[in-house]
């Protein structure tokens, strides 16, 4: 009769929450005592609760047992697969309460909220730049590392970046989907069309053709090409490694000097 009534049997002294059974009250005690008695013979990960081992379980023995009845895709989490059939179903239940923007889960709400405070938690320890999320940290290192793992099939030529050879194959393929509505000339790009759109304007832009940067002054856009065109000019004394600016050759002396532990 307490279910109906409302009574709780069990209540906890610390915040004030009730419980109708004994077991579900002890569980509930273990957020508040940090006592984590399961865990995992496999890798010493611990749990509150049997039923949160039991899912942790999964991952060693990689059982899936919630399938996608529309794609066939599995899962081995319920959380994961709710997630996942919003995929289908189209439904976005987290929103942003400052733009309306919807998500569907809440780790996006999350990194998009970073638009709004500016946030910036992953940090280039070369430059000092920093980044809201850390895939776009991974993509600006390819800069310091000259690394450009997406090639071209047609003519061999890579690039840093997904989006930089998919406007490069245009070259190749003729295809220009973005059109100015004033005099309908097409362009690759949509910086282009930006830039196009300019003329009509009486903006003038200057347009970096290595990566794509726009920048609204010459002399800007001139010492954004040197980090394309320079060599690495500044070089560490002590092994002899080159960085484009002083100030990334400074970073890197600090490992060498102590005062700065390298990342793994």
């Amino acid at each position: 009769m307490r279910i109906h009534t409302g009574e709780g049997k069990f209540t906890c002294q610390e915040c004030g929450k009730s419980f109708y059974q004994a077991g579900n009250f002890a569980a509930h005690m273990r957020i508040h005592t940090g006592e984590k008695p399961f865990s995992c013979k496999q890798c010493g990960k611990s749990f509150s609760q049997k039923s949160n081992l039991d899912v942790h379980m999964r991952v060693h023995t990689r059982e899936q047992p919630y399938t996608c009845e529309q794609c066939g895709k599995s899962f081995g989490q319920i959380q994961s697969f709710k997630a996942h059939m919003r995929i289908h179903t189209g439904e976005k239940p987290f929103s942003c309460k400052q733009c309306g923007k919807s998500f569907f889960q809440k780790p996006n709400l999350d990194v998009h909220m970073r638009v709004h405070t500016g946030e910036k938690p992953y940090t280039c320890e070369q430059c000092g730049k920093s980044f809201g999320q850390k895939q776009d940290l991974y993509i600006h290192m390819r800069i310091h590392t000259g690394e450009k793992p997406y090639t071209c099939t047609e003519c061999g030529k890579s690039f840093p970046h997904i989006s930089t050879l998919k406007h490069h194959m245009r070259i190749h393929t003729g295809e220009k989907p973005f059109a100015c509505a004033q005099c309908g000339k097409s362009f690759t790009t949509k910086t282009s069309l930006k830039n196009h759109m300019n003329g009509h304007t009486g903006t003038i832009v200057f347009t970096c053709d290595q990566c794509g940067k726009s920048l609204t002054r010459k002399d800007t856009i001139k010492k954004h090409m040197k980090t394309h065109s320079r060599e690495d000019r500044f070089r560490g004394s002590e092994c002899g490694k080159g960085f484009k600016s002083k100030r990334s050759l400074n970073t890197h002396m600090k490992l060498h000097n102590g005062e700065q532990s390298p990342q793994h």
